[in-house]
């Protein structure tokens, strides 16, 4: 009997050649009197007709800063409606947005500045977490830089951006529409180099991603969905927003940051019929269900995604939350995001214990990593995808995207999986050497880079090992110089400032030595392995993910 290759392509699907602002403006008219986002925390809800409005003046105040097609506009700020408005104005303007994570302080928001290029740059003065504009003069101080406009929301000068004239909107000077195959979006992802790498997304990437996702999940204008993940990330940007975008469904933003009580209480006054997260906050809420009653008989289905999802948890939020129809996305940001997803009609074991199958006009394989040659069925290889979904490039730097998009176009994802004879699909580790905590993607050689700089270190390795709530936290140990000594607290006290919280060692081991290879390398496994002995992780270690 012939064995079968690990290769599966989605069902045919249409491929839409329409830029983001087009499509917009088709769902804000077609949809005009219906809700389109609601913003629990500033008490705002537009219809898509007041929708549309907003951020055609946005577009326009971007084009009365100077601005031309193809500029970057950098989002410095936590979920609220000034974002989505800033997204969609960018694109009606035929301008890159550029997502930046608020989480970033002085050390990661300096890089971005520079690397960019972004022309103008939007964000709040301060929250309870941060002074922005503090961290902002740290990060620009003594840089040559393209940015030109500082523009804090909720300010007098963000309502004058919205109601500035459109110098540029006369017949012959008003910018020509964007092209599909144009950048759209650039959102940073940690590099295996130790600094971040801006993926560039185009139109065509994002609008048809939207609406594969859309079609699975069997989204419509009826829809409301109710987005608790991050703004700056994809889940949010892509799966949240642009989603409901080309669906006509509703955006409820339960707040800046993620709250279990106030996104339980925005599905349930709000009457969601979609919830989205990644297991840690799907947790949370199952938490708060113990101890609160939630009306959640409005919801049908969600994502689940950003990290690996523990089986238990997927069965409980099928049945205390009473979404029958929640579903496991995969993917990453360099495939604009989802590769493959499961169907609402799947039973509830496969959803638990696959990532599902390829999305419409997206191939996937499984290769061997040494060879590259596509594997029999049932062997863990690195999991490859192809389609319309890869993105453009990494911004500015061509050998990293060769490196990880071959001269075929398979996106090379870094993560191990295999395939099964039904082709569905199951992550079972990564070749990457790379940490997901609560959804966030971070690589140890960022981390270690950073804590190098340290004046009383040495030497430092960073891994993951596992957390019950978050999937991951990261650990580092480390070697002090001769002479030198510090602790824990004084570590953790030199990242606050400097480096986001998420990156921030959890857990911290002053060494002498590492376990080492004959050859001399420093064998990360084995660390992992002694603190997941030493911290009596075992079990969690093999706990059950989809």
């Amino acid at each position: 009997m012939q064995q079968l290759d690990s290769y599966a392509r989605g069902p045919a699907g249409t491929i839409v050649r329409k830029t983001i602002g087009a499509v917009f403006l088709e769902t804000a008219s077609r949809s005009s009197e219906r809700l389109a986002v609601v913003d629990r925390e500033q008490d705002v809800r537009l219809t898509w007709a007041e929708y549309s409005r907003l951020a055609t003046r946005t577009a326009a105040g971007l084009r009365s800063l100077g601005l031309r097609p193809g500029d970057r506009v950098g989002v410095w700020a936590t979920n609220c409606v000034e974002w989505v408005l800033l997204q969609f104005g960018c694109a009606l303007a035929g301008m890159v947005l550029v997502n930046i994570n608020p989480a970033y302080r002085s050390h990661e928001l300096s890089f971005i500045l520079k690397r960019s290029r972004i022309k103008v740059l939007f964000l709040r003065d301060r929250d309870r977490r941060a002074n922005y504009g503090s961290i902002l003069e740290e990060s620009s101080a003594g840089q040559t830089l393209a940015l030109k406009h500082v523009i804090y929301l909720g300010s007098p000068e963000w309502d004058n951006f919205l109601t500035a004239p459109d110098v540029r909107s006369g017949p012959d000077t008003h910018p020509p529409s964007a092209e599909p195959e144009d950048a759209a979006n650039i959102q940073y992802t940690s590099g295996t180099t130790g600094t971040p790498k801006g993926v560039v997304l185009s139109h065509l990437n994002l609008v048809n991603n939207a609406r594969f996702i859309g079609e699975y999940m069997r989204l419509s204008e009826k829809d409301r969905i109710c987005i608790p993940v991050p703004l700056f990330h994809c889940f949010g940007s892509v799966i949240g927003t642009m989603t409901a975008m080309v669906t006509g469904a509703a955006v409820i933003l339960p707040g800046p940051t993620f709250n279990a009580t106030a996104t339980l209480e925005a599905i349930a006054e709000e009457r969601a019929t979609a919830i989205y997260g990644v297991p840690a906050m799907f947790i949370a809420e199952l938490q708060e269900c113990e101890k609160v009653s939630f009306d959640l008989q409005s919801l049908r289905t969600g994502v689940m995604a950003g990290a690996p999802c523990p089986v238990e948890v997927m069965k409980r939020v099928v049945s205390v939350m009473h979404c029958p129809e929640i579903m496991v996305g995969y993917g990453q940001t360099e495939a604009t995001p989802i590769i493959t997803m499961s169907r609402v009609d799947d039973d509830v074991q496969v959803r638990c214990t696959t990532i599902g199958c390829p999305l419409p006009e997206t191939e996937v394989r499984i290769a061997d990593p040494a060879t590259g040659k596509t594997l029999p069925v049932g062997e863990q290889g690195e999991l490859l995808a192809r389609g319309y979904m890869v993105m453009k490039e990494y911004d500015g730097e061509p050998e990293a995207t060769r490196r990880t998009v071959d001269c075929d176009g398979w996106l090379h994802t870094g993560d191990l999986a295999v395939m099964r004879p039904d082709g569905y699909f199951q992550i079972t580790g990564r070749a990457k050497d790379m940490i997901i905590r609560g959804g966030e993607n971070i690589y140890p050689r960022e981390v270690e880079e950073f804590l190098y700089s340290h004046p009383s270190i040495s030497d430092v390795h960073v891994v993951g090992i596992p957390d019950e709530r978050l999937g991951e936290a990261v650990l580092a140990w480390i070697r002090l110089k001769p002479g030198e000594s510090t602790d824990e607290a004084e570590i953790r006290a030199f990242c606050q400032d400097r480096l986001a919280y998420f990156k921030t060692p959890q857990y911290i081991r002053f060494v002498d030595e590492f376990p080492m290879t004959l050859s001399g390398k420093v064998q990360k496994f084995k660390i992992r392995e002694i603190e997941i002995e030493q911290r009596d992780l075992g079990a969690l270690s093999r706990r059950s993910t989809a």
